[in-house]
């Protein structure tokens, strides 16, 4: 089954999943699991909604979500990475970044709220750095949620015509469409440069909310969990998550 027909099936498999998911926690507060799952993607991309669903029946204890702000002027002057240490997860949490570390090689870069010096620097050392917390124990996912221009156009003249989401609206919403090429440019170089195999990164196609949910949950469950709770999900389906390559850029698999 790639992708639920209808509401009612959706419904289903997404109980279904999270009750996977329940059922892996309560392993992994047991066994120690330490895992880091880091969500990337353009703005309105549906990282908040997919988060949700995710949550919705963890436990509060053992799960944290982190979304932190733009630095402050102390930690401007630290080590890029420190500010993010301070989050990783424990023994048996499970914790999500909803937006991470590779900040710097995408907002920072198109804004340019850091240095080319500073960017390259990133791009250099991120994959040393995941390899230290990979061989430290931690189960590290990290997702690109893509999106096409057109729906990310919708999705934010939705956000700001609806008073429910105003505290979405941020003022980089106003530059996304505008900046979309230079955007573009600096997630293929950041998934180019930052894939590997101790760390690869997946994408997803967003366009269809629910569909995208469903195959990250899949694609969590057949990574994180042990044989006996993977066993019972559907694979994700390779049309709307797939192991990045470089052959996705050129190809159109990834919205220019």
């Amino acid at each position: 089954m790639s992708k639920p027909d209808n509401d009612d099936e959706y419904e289903a498999e997404l109980a279904h999943l999270q009750l996977s998911l329940v059922k892996y926690q309560q392993r992994a507060m047991t066994s120690g699991d330490k895992v880091l799952i880091i969500f990337e993607g353009r703005d309105a991309a549906g990282k908040d909604g997919v988060i949700r669903r995710i949550t919705e029946h963890m436990s509060v204890r053992a799960t944290r979500v982190v979304a932190l702000p733009k630095p402050t002027e102390q930690e401007i002057t630290q080590w890029y990475f420190q500010r993010y240490a301070a989050h990783l997860p424990g023994a048996g949490q499970v914790v999500i970044f909803n937006r991470s570390w590779y900040n710097r090689a995408g907002v920072e870069r198109v804004m340019g709220f850091s240095t080319p010096a500073e960017q390259e620097t990133f791009l250099r050392d991120v994959s040393h750095f995941e390899m230290m917390l990979v061989e430290s124990g931690l189960k590290l996912v990290k997702i690109w949620l893509d999106i096409s221009r057109k729906e990310q156009r919708e999705r934010l003249k939705d956000r700001r015509e609806d008073p429910l989401k105003a505290l979405k609206v941020s003022a980089m919403d106003d530059v996304a469409q505008e900046k979309w090429a230079e955007y573009s440019a600096a997630r293929d170089e950041m998934l180019t440069r930052t894939h590997t195999e101790v760390s690869p990164w997946v994408c997803v196609v967003t366009d269809e909310k629910k569909t995208a949910r469903i195959n990250v949950m899949r694609h969590l469950i057949k990574t994180i969990t042990p044989h006996e709770i993977a066993e019972n999900a559907h694979r994700p389906d390779p049309d709307v998550l797939f192991r990045f390559e470089i052959d996705a850029i050129a190809q159109g698999r990834l919205n220019k």
